[in-house]
């Protein structure tokens, strides 16, 4: 059996997301009432940012090999947030509180400030189909 490699790291991960959540975000805001798509955009966020923030400790393991606490715990803090604020908009969206996750994702462009999107880029609709992954995990 061969090994299976992975060809990104978290950090390019990261960033891919970061530009996906960005777009996503565009839309969500773009929308007059919530539909079936806004479902999807909102799951997608969720994931998203718990994606990323279950990426950070692989992102510092390197650093703390070497004994670089203090950029390790550093870095931890600067992405803390991605943990809390999916479980917040988590927690609106179950209570589909629009406006609640409305504040919520401005908060998160807030973040992505420095991201820079064109409108014409070629990543399509990354929250296709994640109101249905969001479903089975629950």
């Amino acid at each position: 059996m061969t090994q299976i490699k992975r060809t990104s790291t978290p950090g390019q991960e990261r960033a891919k997301l970061g530009k996906a959540i960005v777009i996503t975000i565009r839309e969500f805001m773009r929308q007059e009432k919530p539909d079936g798509n806004t479902h999807d955009m909102v799951a997608f966020i969720i994931g998203a940012l718990k994606h990323i923030a279950k990426g950070i400790d692989q992102s510092v393991a390197a650093w703390e090999k070497r004994g670089y606490w203090v950029k390790a715990d550093k870095y931890r803090l600067e992405w803390a947030w991605t943990g809390a604020i999916a479980e917040e908009i988590k927690q609106a969206f179950n209570l589909r509180d629009w406006n609640k996750i409305a504040q919520l994702l401005l908060e998160v462009m807030g973040h992505f400030d420095s991201v820079k999107v064109s409108d014409k880029h070629r990543m399509g609709k990354p929250w296709k189909n994640a109101y249905q992954e969001y479903q089975k995990l629950g």
